[in-house]
């Protein structure tokens, strides 16, 4: 009886020369209490310090609130001309010029849009909550909305006391209901990854304001503000600090966080997602951003292993039961690719895993079937001396294996004498078994 996925490792040949992987330098430590890269394509976890200990996430927060703007906006709850009512607390919260803020009026009209851009580029917190309570009616059903996304999302280690990612004792007391005075929003580096990985996935858009350097806030007749990007790693904002491909993602400051940043940048293609939290100072998160990001360009690259229409070396067919032919070839649909550690070629396997729920009790492919039918899956396996480590655990690079061509299914005379054939050589097998008993 076949086991319900059966698992098959194949060894690929990738390159025909003998190489020996390259090494890297020494593993390197960043001054941050705690760090991760992440591809942001495969989720795969490039670099990792102490990314399960849950700490103040600061204005990283706003990250789960523009992923649930952005939600609305896609859902049609919201639009992007629409007027957004500023509340009594909202304008009195946003003239706290300690806080990062723009001015709001009650005599003014202001548009989603105006206000979620002050959130993305200027870290706006009364644009945030405003915004929250246009969408769910206040801020207490709003952190209860981030919440729930972030349990659906699996965020796993975090709380989200309020949407800004103030602590709430700069709220004045009008943090949200069930929440503490003195509360702090709270995720692990692992956990702000997984957002920032759905957030630049699920909706790309939120890097085209993320990425602005500065913009003019109207904030009423006569009243311009402008607002500058809190990311200095952007070009045209601290020179120092300015790194090619960044565009994104959000910084982050309370007295109990320090200084947080989770960032992205883009080169050739392929894109990291970095976080570094309880840095020193505003510079000192950007410098460790840039170790960050720099290890991940200079040590690892996006390679494709294996060919669309692999054929599995010792399954090239698959034994087909009540069909016109007895056999089928199988090949994978899609090439497999992963971002590998430069000169790992040779460490990376194929496994070729057969679904049991397609094959009958002697692991044969009922016919009739089409062609194209999945079998099963085909799926990269590193054999370093570390494991492999993914932000979600089904991000495993894996492909479709499918029959490659249509086997119709056998007439009544072709399986009548196919049982016939199967009769009396059970037969012979027989007696060859009993005169070969004689002489042994």
């Amino acid at each position: 009886m076949y086991k319900k996925w059966l698992s098959i490792m194949l060894a690929v040949v990738i390159v025909a020369t003998a190489i020996q992987p390259i090494k890297t330098s020494a593993a390197f430590d960043l001054e941050a209490e705690s760090a991760i890269l992440v591809d942001a394509k495969t989720g795969k976890i490039l670099f990792q310090k102490n990314i399960d200990a849950i700490l103040p996430t600061a204005s990283m927060t706003k990250m789960m609130s523009e992923y649930l703007i952005l939600e609305a906006i896609n859902a049609g709850k919201i639009s992007w001309d629409q007027e957004v009512t500023i509340s009594d607390f909202v304008r009195t919260l946003s003239l706290q010029t300690a806080l990062s803020n723009v001015p709001l009026r009650q005599d003014a009209t202001y548009s989603v849009e105006q206000l979620y851009q002050s959130v993305a580029i200027y870290s706006a917190n009364a644009s945030t909550i405003a915004l929250a309570e246009l969408i769910a009616g206040s801020e207490t059903q709003f952190v209860k909305m981030m919440n729930d996304k972030g349990a659906e999302l699996g965020l796993e280690e975090y709380e989200f006391v309020n949407s800004t990612g103030l602590n709430n004792s700069d709220l004045q007391g009008n943090h949200p209901d069930g929440t503490g005075e003195n509360a702090e929003n709270m995720m692990s580096a692992r956990a702000t990854a997984k957002l920032a990985f759905h957030l630049i996935n699920d909706y790309p858009e939120v890097l085209e304001t993320a990425s602005i350097p500065t913009m003019v806030f109207e904030a009423g007749p006569e009243e311009l503000i402008e607002m500058r990007n809190w990311n200095w790693m952007l070009s045209g904002i601290e020179p120092q600090h300015n790194y090619e491909g960044v565009d994104g993602l959000k910084t982050g400051y309370t007295s109990a966080a320090g200084n947080a940043f989770t960032g992205t940048a883009e080169r050739n293609g392929m894109r990291f997602i970095s976080v570094v939290m309880r840095t020193g100072t505003r510079d000192d998160r950007f410098n460790e951003t840039k170790k960050l990001l720099d290890h991940g360009f200079t040590n690892f690259t996006h390679m494709e292993l294996v060919d669309a229409g692999f054929v599995p070396e010792g399954f090239e067919h698959i034994q087909v039961a009540a069909g016109k032919e007895r056999e089928v070839g199988i090949s994978s649909v899609e090439a497999l690719s992963t971002v590998m550690r430069n000169g790992e070629e040779k460490l990376y396997t194929t496994e070729l895993s057969l679904n049991e729920s397609q094959l009958n009790e002697n692991g044969e492919l009922v016919a009739p079937f089409e062609a194209g039918t999945e079998v099963g899956t085909l799926s990269l396996v590193y054999n370093g001396d570390e494991d492999e480590e993914f932000l979600y655990t089904s991000q495993r690079a894996e492909v479709p294996v499918v029959t490659d061509v249509e086997v119709e299914k056998a007439g009544w005379f072709s399986m009548m004498m196919r049982a016939i054939g199967g009769f009396f050589s059970s037969i012979w097998n027989g007696v060859a078994d009993t005169v070969k008993g004689w002489f042994s």
